[in-house]
């Protein structure tokens, strides 16, 4: 899952969404520097990423786009799954996109301290362009996709995959809505036990 959906599962916790937001960036065990609910979030992040990349239904979605992305089908599935839960919103939370888009950015600015520096770089970028919503469209997705491009130290060519993303839409749909009911069941329980 990517940024949206690891925010959103993280309850209504501001800490732990922060650490579930910027978990990718920190390794290992050492983040006990960190205020409690932010490491709680990072714990979180890792049990949803494990639980995602081990799904048959997520596998099913990275296969359909392997022989064309290989490595990189996850992420670009995981940017997908994104797409859904923004364009579906109103199925999972009674507070639209933008209010939840909204508090989430006043939230970062509020514990800026709290984040990583790799973090407090981004989030100019992240409000400033209004990344999560912009996971609610076809373009929004081809945007982003396109600077993961960037960014990508070898070549990358996950823009390319909103043609599958079109092709495919109805089928990457429906697996999404299977799996991320599991997800948020799973992630539910997590939260109870940490």
């Amino acid at each position: 899952m990517n940024f949206l959906a690891h925010i959103y599962l993280s309850g209504d916790n501001d800490l732990m969404k922060i650490g579930n937001f910027m978990a990718d960036g920190i390794h290992g065990k050492h983040f006990d520097n960190f205020p409690i609910e932010i490491q709680k979030g990072i714990i979180l992040h890792r049990e949803i990423d494990t639980f995602t990349d081990a799904h048959p239904i997520f596998r099913q979605s990275t296969k359909r786009l392997h022989p064309n992305y290989h490595h990189y089908s996850g992420i670009i599935v995981d940017i997908f799954y994104d797409h859904f839960l923004a364009k579906n919103w109103s199925n999972y939370s009674d507070e639209t996109l933008a209010d939840f888009t909204e508090r989430f950015y006043q939230s970062l600015r509020d514990h800026y301290d709290s984040l990583t520096p790799k973090t407090q770089k981004m989030v100019p970028y992240l409000i400033q362009q209004n990344w999560l919503m912009s996971y609610q469209t076809i373009e929004g997705i081809e945007i982003i996709l396109e600077k993961m491009d960037n960014r990508m130290k070898r070549d990358s060519i996950m823009r390319l995959s909103v043609a599958e993303l079109r092709t495919y839409y109805s089928e990457f749909e429906q697996e999404f809505t299977t799996f991320f009911k599991e997800l948020i069941e799973h992630s539910n329980l997590k939260i109870q036990t940490l």
